[in-house]
């Protein structure tokens, strides 16, 4: 057994091949957000009134370092579809103007600009990309979408789906070349990938510290440009809107901050602990979870996608250098559920069968306390009941 997973508590029974989906928080980073909820109560008017703001910017500050950007231009929200939500709802849409996403993109997120978009009177326009991807051409494929009344360009930065890291950067570039915005969904990329947000330039960057951060679940971050911040309207509505409030209202603790922190985290009465607790999942995943780990866990996945692809006569749709931590294997003709139950139920395997357009694949996340051995259980699994089948 990897002495790493005795820091995590999982089931010491289970084959844990799905770190993509909720992550895994460490027991010591777990042990910080109890302690962050413990000091809350003991005088949750001086903390959440008056301490909260400089214990949110410290916390930022450590975040911010990791992202290549400044603590300024980071809030935190609960989770990166969350922050999809708050840009989407903030661009004011017409009717007959359009947002123009990959088709890779994850369902939530195509479900929130369908339903925003539907409701404006403006279009939702899903730019096909052809598999296997071919990483140099993915920025002209989806902007020979865009048209005149394109007002965003949306893109995920590792899809969830089908486990690509897709080409943001020259995506950015020429986006921003034709004047138009960019949002990137990173829900999966801090931890995985290294991230130079500043450098990067999106308009708009969203991301999740509950996945590959390790961190607790509710740790999550948006960045946004400098000149976007006025515009962006919180999803709820509260002191932070409210110019010059401080006092009895108990919002002294961010006056006088940006208007990313004024408006998105004094939104009411709730738990900072998650935000508060991610600078020990940095730290742990600095001490534990360093390049040369993740290269390991990169070279497994695509080992495996190799010896199943060669078994099954089926084809990567990428190459090596286009997944990171995870890799999306594609199956023969299969029911998807049906596949995912077995795994569960009969092996005690948990991974993720998904489906993109009319392919099925097993999507496989390998973290720092997975071995080959557990690669080898799922690959014999997988054999044994697609191979006679």
């Amino acid at each position: 057994m990897n002495p790493l997973r005795d820091l995590f508590g999982l089931d010491p029974d289970l084959v844990f091949l799905n770190h993509g989906s909720f992550g895994a928080c460490p027991l010591e980073v777990l042990a910080e957000l109890q302690r962050w909820q413990r000091e809350t109560e003991r005088n949750p008017v001086q903390f959440l009134g008056r301490r909260s703001g400089a214990l949110l910017d410290d916390a930022r500050s450590a975040l911010a370092a990791l992202l290549g950007a400044q603590a300024e231009d980071i809030a935190f929200v609960p989770n990166a579809t969350h922050g999809v939500n708050l840009v989407a709802r903030s661009l004011r849409l017409q009717p007959g103007d359009e947002v123009l996403g990959s088709g890779l993109e994850y369902g939530a997120c195509d479900a929130t600009w369908q339903r925003l978009c539907d409701a404006a009177g403006a279009r939702y326009r899903r730019a096909p990309i052809a598999l296997p991807l071919v990483p140099q051409d993915f920025a002209a494929q989806l902007m020979c979408h865009a048209g005149p009344r394109t007002r965003l360009v949306f893109c995920s930065h590792l899809a969830s789906t089908t486990a690509l890291v897709l080409p943001v950067a020259e995506l950015v570039a020429a986006a921003h070349a034709r004047g138009l915005p960019v949002l990137i969904d990173g829900a999966h990329a801090p931890g995985q990938i290294d991230l130079d947000l500043d450098a990067l330039g999106a308009d708009y960057y969203t991301g999740n510290g509950h996945k590959w951060l390790c961190g607790p679940k509710g740790s999550a971050f948006v960045h946004v440009r400098r000149d976007r911040q006025e515009a962006l309207e919180p999803t709820v509505v509260s002191w932070g809107l409210v110019e010059g409030t401080g006092g009895h209202t108990g919002f002294e603790a961010f006056v006088g901050r940006g208007p990313l922190q004024r408006r998105l985290q004094w939104q009411g009465t709730r738990d900072l602990s998650p935000w508060l607790a991610l600078p020990a999942a940095l730290d742990f995943h600095r001490r534990h979870l360093g390049p040369e780990v993740r290269q390991r866990c990169h070279e497994l996945a695509c080992d495996f996608m190799h010896r199943v692809c060669a078994r099954l006569g089926t084809t990567p749709i990428a190459p090596d250098g286009s997944f990171a931590q995870m890799v999306a294997v594609p199956l023969p003709e299969v029911d998807a559920e049906a596949l995912r139950s077995h795994l569960f139920e009969r092996h005690r395997i948990e991974v993720p069968v998904t489906q993109h357009e009319d392919r099925v694949f097993v999507r496989v996340s390998v973290q720092g306390y997975n071995e080959p051995a557990e690669l080898r259980q799922l690959e014999s699994a997988l054999l044994s009941q697609l191979e006679g089948a």
